[in-house]
C-alpha cells in the first residue's frame, strides 16, 4: 500500500496519504522508479515531505510546478508545510 505520493517527476516533495512517523521508511514512486526515504519529522496525512534536499530559499516542485521557497534548508524526509516554505500561490507575501 502506497504511503505517499509524487505527482511529477519534477516534484522535490511528496504528499503523505497516511499519518508518517519519524524513523519510518516510506517508499515513493517516481514514474516507474521506487525512492525510499526514511521521515525524520511528523507529517500529517495530505502534508508534504521533502524527496529531495532543498536549499534555503530553493523552489519547492510539487505537480511539477513552483509553489514556494524553502525559508530553511530542507533534508530528505522532512515535513514540508508554512514553517520552512513561503507560498508562491494565491499572491501570498
Amino acid at each position: 500500500m502506497e504511503q505517499a505520493l509524487v505527482m511529477h517527476s519534477k516534484d522535490n516533495v511528496a504528499t503523505a496519504i497516511s499519518e508518517l512517523k519519524p524513523g519510518e521508511m516510506v517508499s515513493v514512486l517516481i514514474g516507474s522508479e521506487r525512492l525510499e526515504v526514511k521521515i525524520r519529522d511528523n507529517v500529517p496525512f495530505g502534508h508534504k515531505f521533502a524527496i529531495k534536499h532543498i536549499n534555503k530559499d530553493g523552489i519547492v516542485f510539487k505537480y511539477g510546478q513552483s509553489i514556494g521557497v524553502s525559508t530553511s534548508a530542507i533534508n530528505v524526509g522532512q515535513h514540508v508545510h508554512t514553517h520552512n516554505l513561503k507560498s508562491l500561490r494565491g499572491g501570498l507575501k
